[in-house]
């Protein structure tokens, strides 16, 4: 009857009531009733961060009400049409009702339901409405309950019609101190620590941990409202981002976080073993768009219960069609719920099986925070942060090695995903005090600092303040002898954001131990250590000095090795991009052949389904044919599925691979036609063959 909710993975205000069949028995409806009215009930027990009057006013009427449905439950009359009607439109208004008071208990929405108060407020006295206009078309007079429940329900029909919804004063009041706040922070005035506390107690925030997951909550509607261009709403939440940030910053002096704690062994949770089960069960094709046959990147759910791309459906909707496409029925709404909980498996998916797909939200968010000093708006959350930047750094640069460990883990989060935060951090000159972290002895403060550090190197500002303070041998010091794999996983990360300027490349080259040092993390390390390791050899081989250093250190042996052992596609796929680099040059072809990889390659081009492993296949090949001549290409001709791959590539690849692909049909073309009589291919010039895309 009633859809079930998660509350971790949707937005406040948008679950969609249901409304009951035309066809339902009376029996199945009052049941469902009954069990609605006790989910509501139970709300009572729960603590409500805002508007605490109107919850249980409106939970008060809810409770008188069950005492009467279960009276009509319990007898065997035969009751009027209207009744169903009535008892239709009163289960779509306590859905809604249940659906709010779980808004209302949210954890992470417990500020930003505190700043819809006012909103909160009139849904009350809207759905409370609504509750005595469906209880006026129940026939009483026709119903013989008993006298003290008829009068019950009369006094329940008058308090639900007249009761007072309103925005309570503690709230106001305190809703008035956090616009303050906001309003100092825009005239760059320091707020004082006891208004911030007073605001946070209010709303039940006691803990780092707590005001940590009302900043992830703000974030992911931050992204929703990107999303929908809903640039007020996105500039308000911005500023309470930067508000929370700062009180997580600055009054805590306590990290109650499990990821932050030294001693303790993190595991993957639960949500995460439970994705992979189901992603063991399902099959990916589920995870298709049925009207682009794409993979969906923000999957939504329509009146039917099927799922589609929220781009696709809009499209067909607007075609004027307002129908199901896969059932073909009529639709009574055109109303679109995201299913996230379809969305994250998606991208675990795609992620665990190197397959490029678009976050609409996280474009959004990285869009939004890219514009943020661009375009005129709020100052409130930009001064906040850079409050905090210039706090953190004070603290960095004077606070005790506990309290040091701190910032780093909050610099951490606070530069994961956002340009701003790392910009202002990168300002504040806060990268110079992080460096010396790394020489920690604790395992918990080098994996916070160069995490960190990872973070602000994508800052191109930040990257270069790190080689100017001796960075560089700091990070492969990491990198080679880190106290954790993690620690040395993310410095081999951070020399790949670093290698993205060419004279760093040629730096991190001539460090002795960094180029053995990424080989021997691809081979001892963990997955995520292994892409790390990859993708920073990667950009190293985009310098022609670190060509032969790569050779010298046995990357060519270690590459094949990693083709016919791993089944993660998007190792395989980094492997190949850095394979195709190297074998660019003719030695480093010579080490690619004289490991015997040529066949692998070819096998592995026709199983990838990852279009950009294929087409790392397919310049490797064309590579291998130029400076391996005619033996190479004789060894090709022989492979039955290679021309399959490269007319697929053809047709479904980007320009530049279709281009190389239709080089190397040529070069198996002229060969098959009996030219390899001093057979020279005639196709691109070696330095083009060279560029990898």
């Amino acid at each position: 009857m009633i859809r079930k909710s998660n509350e971790s993975d949707r937005r406040v205000f948008t679950f969609p009531a249901v409304q009951p069949s035309e066809n339902i028995s009376l029996l199945t409806l009052l049941t469902s009733l009954i069990a609605l009215s006790q989910k509501i009930s139970n709300h009572r027990s729960q603590f409500f961060a805002s508007n605490k009057r109107n919850a249980r006013k409106a939970i008060t009427i809810i409770e008188g009400l069950q005492v009467f449905l279960e009276e009509i439950r319990d007898q065997e009359w035969s009751l009027p049409n209207s009744v169903i009607l009535s008892f239709s439109e009163l289960h779509l208004t306590y859905q809604k009702l249940q659906f709010l008071l779980e808004d209302c208990t949210l954890e992470g929405a417990q500020l930003w339901m505190l700043m819809e108060s006012d909103r909160v407020a009139t849904k009350c006295r809207v759905l409370s409405r609504s509750i005595a206009t469906a209880l006026d078309v129940f026939p009483l007079s026709s119903v013989p309950i008993s006298v003290e429940v008829n009068e019950q329900v009369e006094l329940l029909m008058k308090q639900a019609r007249k009761a007072r919804f309103e925005l309570e004063p503690d709230d106001e009041q305190v809703m008035m101190v956090v616009f303050s706040v906001l309003n100092q922070f825009q005239n760059r005035i320091t707020p004082t620590e006891s208004d911030l506390k007073w605001i946070l107690a209010h709303i039940g925030l006691r803990r780092w941990s707590e005001c940590n997951k009302v900043l992830k909550f703000l974030d992911s509607e931050i992204g929703f409202e990107c999303l929908n261009e809903e640039k007020r709403k996105m500039t308000f939440l911005g500023s309470l981002i930067g508000f929370m940030s700062y009180y997580r910053c600055v009054v805590y002096n306590v990290v109650d976080d499990e990821d932050y704690d030294p001693k303790s062994n993190r595991r993957e949770s639960c949500s995460n073993i439970i994705d992979s089960e189901i992603l063991g069960c399902l099959n990916p094709d589920d995870f298709r768009c049925p009207i682009s046959l794409e993979f969906m990147t923000d999957p939504v759910t329509i009146e039917t219960g099927h799922s589609y791309d929220r781009s696709s459906i809009l499209k067909w909707f607007r075609s004027g069609s307002p129908t199901c496409p896969k059932t073909g029925k009529s639709l009574t709404s055109l109303e679109l719920v995201p299913n996230l909980v379809l969305r994250r498996l998606i991208h675990q998916y795609c992620s665990e099986n190197g397959v490029l797909i678009a976050d609409p939200a996280r474009d959004a968010r990285r869009n939004w925070d890219i514009s943020r000093t661009a375009q005129p708006r709020s100052l409130a959350p930009e001064e906040a942060m850079k409050m905090v930047a210039n706090f953190l750094s004070y603290r960095l640069e004077t606070g005790t090695m506990e309290e040091r460990n701190k910032v780093a883990y909050e610099i951490r989060l606070l530069t994961k995903t956002s340009i701003f935060n790392r910009s202002c951090l990168v300002e504040a000159k806060a990268i110079p005090h992080f460096l010396q972290l790394f020489l920690s002895k604790d395992s918990s403060t080098q994996e916070n600092a160069i995490t960190a550090l990872l973070n602000l190197s994508k800052h191109p500002k930040g990257r270069a303040i790190i080689v100017e303070n001796w960075g560089l041998e700091l990070i492969v010091g990491v990198l080679n002898k880190g106290l954790k794999i993690e620690a040395r996983q993310h410095a081999a990360a951070t020399l790949f954001y670093l290698a993205s300027n060419e004279e760093f490349r040629r730096l991190i080259g001539e460090q002795p131990e960094a180029i053995p040092s990424l080989i021997k993390l691809i081979k001892d390390g963990s997955d995520r250590a292994k892409k790390n390791g990859l993708v920073a050899i990667f950009g190293l081989s985009m310098q022609p000095e670190n060509h032969m250093r790569l050779l010298a250190a046995g990357a060519i042996p270690m590459l094949v090795k990693m083709l016919k052992s791993c089944d993660r596609q998007d190792l395989v796929t980094d492997s190949l991009a850095v394979l195709a680099t190297l074998a660019a040059r003719i030695d480093g072809t010579i080490e690619v052949l004289r490991c015997g990889a040529l066949p692998l390659v070819v096998g592995v081009m026709s199983s990838l389904t990852s279009r950009m492993g294929k087409e790392y296949c397919v310049s490797l090949l064309l590579s291998l044919s130029i400076n391996g001549g005619a033996d190479v290409v004789a060894i090709l001709g022989k492979s039955s599925s290679l021309m399959r791959s490269l007319y697929w590539i053809l047709g479904e690849g980007t320009a530049q691979a279709s281009k190389k692909a239709s080089a190397l049909i040529r070069v198996l073309q002229d060969f098959s036609e009996g030219r390899s009589s001093g057979f020279k291919p005639s196709v691109l010039p070696q330095e083009q063959v060279a560029h990898v895309w």
